[in-house]
């Protein structure tokens, strides 16, 4: 046993979802499939992106960077989560249990900056198309881009060395598919009050900072389409916004309901599911949510489909 605020557990034991072996085989295909096309969906969009000059856009880079932080963020919890239904119960180290969280909350929460200076191109597109060359030239793109992830290991940072610094004496099983903070507080002997309100906070931060900005860049964006007078112009318009609204929906709502709710209404069992849509389904429908109705990514694909070897 360790003394004074070192954890008193070396290891964990993540429960996941079930202990019976028949559904455990099932769940382990139907979420490897969903891995690999989450695998090859955002990977391919940064591939495509990358080897096509007519996506070298600020758009684009943006959504390259939003498919690396898919593929990071789910990367951190599948495979995982893919051996605990292979051997039921799996044991994680402390320190593999704190990496996890980590590299999970870094990716996640450069995600979520990522939407809002996506929703902030939109703006500038929209609101101010004469401006847009100038305003979302490369330096300022790749600026928002580095900005995201100092604030989100920062965020992190603060809020990992918060949660593992309370003991752990009671149990050291995890009734969730991963390290994440409501479980690792249930199963904490320590006050757990600073870490709620840390948990708040910084996820509140993130998720609300991003969220306000997508909801007022969204607010100056329907102003200006309502301006419009062409029926074609406003349709454009639209269609140019629906796949980034569509991706902040799910995600956001996701999140929100997991998250941001008093701990006297949580329900560990049911919110391991509502983790898995967020952990893994969203990362996987985003590549198809933001490639679908773009003309230039489906040109771009079927360039690389029919390239003729040189």
């Amino acid at each position: 046993m360790a003394e004074g605020n070192r954890p008193t557990v070396t290891d964990f034991i993540l429960l996941g979802f079930t202990q019976e072996p028949q559904t455990q085989d099932i769940l382990f295909v139907v979420f490897l499939l969903i891995y690999l096309t989450n695998v090859v969906g955002n990977l391919g969009m940064i591939f495509m992106i990358t080897v096509d000059s007519q996506l070298h856009t600020p758009m684009y880079f943006f959504l390259c960077n939003l498919s690396f932080c898919d593929f990071g963020y789910s990367s951190a919890i599948a495979p995982k989560m893919l051996v605990g239904f292979l051997h039921g119960r799996q044991a994680i180290s402390f320190a593999g249990c704190t990496m996890q969280f980590l590299f999970f909350g870094v990716f996640m929460n450069t995600g979520f900056y990522t939407l809002a200076a996506m929703a902030y191109d939109r703006y500038v597109a929209i609101c101010n198309p004469l401006l847009y060359s100038t305003t979302m030239c490369r330096r300022v793109c790749v600026q928002l881009v580095v900005a995201s992830y100092l604030a989100s290991a920062v965020n992190i940072l603060i809020n990992t060395g918060a949660t593992f610094s309370i003991n752990f004496c009671s149990s050291n099983v995890i009734n969730h598919f991963f390290c994440d903070v409501p479980p690792l507080l249930a199963i904490s002997c320590s006050d757990t009050h600073v870490n709620e309100l840390l948990l708040y906070f910084f996820a509140g931060l993130a998720e609300m900072s991003s969220l306000s900005i997508i909801l007022v860049s969204y607010v100056f964006i329907l102003v200006a389409i309502l301006r419009m007078r062409s029926a074609e112009g406003r349709h454009k318009a639209f269609l140019t916004c629906a796949s980034h609204f569509t991706g902040v929906s799910l995600l956001f709502g996701t999140i929100i309901f997991m998250y941001l709710r008093p701990t006297s209404v949580y329900s560990l069992d049911q919110d391991k599911w509502a983790s898995v849509f967020y952990t893994v389904v969203i990362p996987m429908l985003n590549p198809l949510i933001y490639s679908l109705r773009k003309k230039d990514v489906k040109e771009a694909f079927r360039k690389i489909m029919y390239r003729k070897p040189s």
